[in-house]
């Protein structure tokens, strides 16, 4: 996993100033705009959420469903026990096929600001195991910083300052996708922060039979 967290970027290991950042920018509208936009309308689904962070999109996701949220972060999963205990199942582990043989079939697997900490051999991985995981005509979602010919210039400066190292643009995002699902919808977005930002949002539909 690449990522830089030297200097000021060392604060975000800390799961009350990482969730602190986070709502200052506007997260809570991304993970609402995400749920309502791309997520399913009923109350009752499977979800496997992989590098969970603190699970605050737990805030924004209905009661009924079975939630599963892993995260490499001790520090992350302990607060989103704390926070969301009666909601879900949490770990602290790196997903792998092995670590998700007792489970069932999901109809959602979601990947938010993930991609771009990965290397490509890392991603593609990560597209493999979403696809094996997901029940037939299940979605795999991701959502990533991504650099735009149209993004604003401050969005490009905040986005290259990120602790992920492997921010890309929309086709090469859509390509490590691709690798696995033939089914893939690929979405750029400007409006899902406060401040100014770009988003990449992919939506892999497991076809297969």
């Amino acid at each position: 996993m690449a990522q830089n967290v030297s200097g000021f970027r060392a604060i975000f290991s800390n799961a009350s100033m990482y969730n602190l950042a986070q709502r200052l920018v506007g997260a809570e509208k991304a993970r609402r705009i995400l749920v309502r936009n791309y997520f399913p309308a009923s109350n009752a689904y499977r979800m496997l959420d992989i590098g969970c962070g603190t699970a605050e999109i737990l805030r924004h996701l209905p009661e009924g469903i079975d939630y599963f949220g892993f995260d490499a972060s001790q520090t992350y999963i302990d607060q989103a026990k704390e926070q969301f205990g009666d909601r879900g199942t949490f770990r602290a582990e790196l997903v792998r096929q092995a670590s998700l043989s007792d489970l069932e079939g999901f109809d959602i697997v979601l990947a938010f600001g993930l991609l771009h900490h990965l290397d490509n051999d890392e991603a593609e991985a990560l597209f493999k195991l979403g696809k094996q995981v997901l029940k037939k005509d299940g979605k795999l979602i991701t959502i990533d910083p991504v650099y735009s010919e149209d993004q604003h210039m401050m969005a490009r400066w905040i986005i290259s300052k990120d602790r992920g190292q492997s921010v890309r643009n929309a086709e090469s995002y859509t390509t490590l996708a691709q690798s696995q699902f033939d089914d893939v919808t690929t979405t750029i977005r400007h409006d899902m922060l406060h401040i100014p930002y770009s988003h990449c949002i992919l939506e892999c539909k497991n076809s297969d039979v």
